[in-house]
């Protein structure tokens, strides 16, 4: 079993300085050509709004889920609003900037939907949408999430536990990973109908774990945030989260999981190899070709001058996770 989790950084004013000038991802998608300084000065101008003071919660279609909330998942940090977490998402399938999958993805139908687990198991799953929220017993987990881009939230998910449903199709011996595959559906997903408007990316995005990491107690699939199912920017019906890893490893709504003895290629991965490997753990020590992972800005309820900067921790604060790469040299393995 984990130990408990240790609460992470409390925020106070002599946390707050100056925003540092980090490069992402969009930076070598322009120098790729994929992305013309006209897409950058919108995403720019689009920013300053979700910096601005908090608001209500727009509507959609989500609904309130039943679940536990078990206290050793539940950290003591202040949680990102959810209005942030809603508005504010890497999502390429609906658009490059921060802003277009809230705005594009409202009207993203997820009935029905399947999710098919295969490959080396002993019992292949295939679960409806209705499966995805009754199926398992759910629970609340509250879970720091750092991008790669150096900025950081805090949310609370409900979802279920990875190796739950993994038991259930009974691993053959030979399994070694854990390949996920997101819908590919370019009638709905806007960034999919050609690479240059979805950043550069091969669809659909894939995604892989080795088995153990996807058999952690810490690794799940998410089905709500904030006690309600997923919008659809945030990768409804379903997504994977693994917290001690970057952002893009929590690949959005999932349909299908296949085991395999192979290492499984991974879409950031196969992009830019030199600057995003298959591990993709959080490592402060282990810089980002154009930017340092040695500090992250928090993402809080504060306004347009409010830059909460804090320390990077190892695996994002999830200590326990540590002897799954003992003897390994996170630094070519990163």
């Amino acid at each position: 079993m984990p130990k408990p989790f240790k609460p992470s950084v409390t925020l106070t004013d002599n946390d707050v300085t100056d925003e540092s000038i980090y490069f992402n991802r969009r930076t070598l998608l322009k120098s790729m050509g994929f992305i013309g300084a006209s897409t950058l000065l919108a995403n720019s101008a689009s920013a300053a709004g979700w910096f601005g003071d908090d608001k209500e919660d727009t509507p959609s279609r989500t609904q309130p889920l039943d679940f536990t909330q078990p206290a050793k998942y539940q950290i003591e940090e202040t949680r990102t609003p959810q209005h942030k977490v809603t508005t504010y998402n890497n999502f390429y399938e609906f658009g490059t900037s921060k802003d277009a999958p809230a705005k594009r993805a409202s009207e993203f139908q997820t009935t029905p939907w399947t999710l098919t687990v295969d490959g080396m198991v002993k019992n292949p799953i295939t679960l409806d949408h209705n499966a995805l929220t009754t199926r398992f017993p759910l629970e609340e987990r509250i879970y720091r999430l750092r991008c790669v881009e150096a900025w950081s939230m805090v949310i609370p998910w409900v979802g279920f536990e990875l190796a739950s449903l993994i038991k259930q199709a009974d691993p053959l011996m030979s399994a070694k990973y854990v390949a996920f595959e997101t819908l590919y559906d370019p009638k709905q997903m806007p960034g999919q109908r050609n690479r240059f408007t979805g950043g550069g990316i091969d669809y659909p995005y894939v995604e892989g774990l080795r088995l153990d990491e996807a058999m952690h107690p810490l690794t799940l699939l998410s089905v709500g945030l904030y006690g309600k199912t997923l919008p659809p920017q945030n990768g409804a019906p379903i997504r994977l989260v693994v917290p001690w890893k970057y952002g893009f490893k929590s690949i959005k709504s999932i349909v299908r999981i296949t085991l395999t003895d192979k290492q499984p290629p991974t879409t950031w991965n196969r992009l830019a190899s030199n600057e995003y490997g298959f591990y993709a753990n959080v490592n402060p020590k282990v810089s980002h070709p154009r930017w340092s992972q040695a500090s992250e800005r928090r993402i809080t309820s504060g306004g347009l001058l409010t830059r909460n900067r804090i320390a990077t921790q190892m695996f994002n604060g999830y200590d326990e996770v540590a002897p799954l790469y003992a003897n390994m040299d996170l630094t070519r393995f990163y």
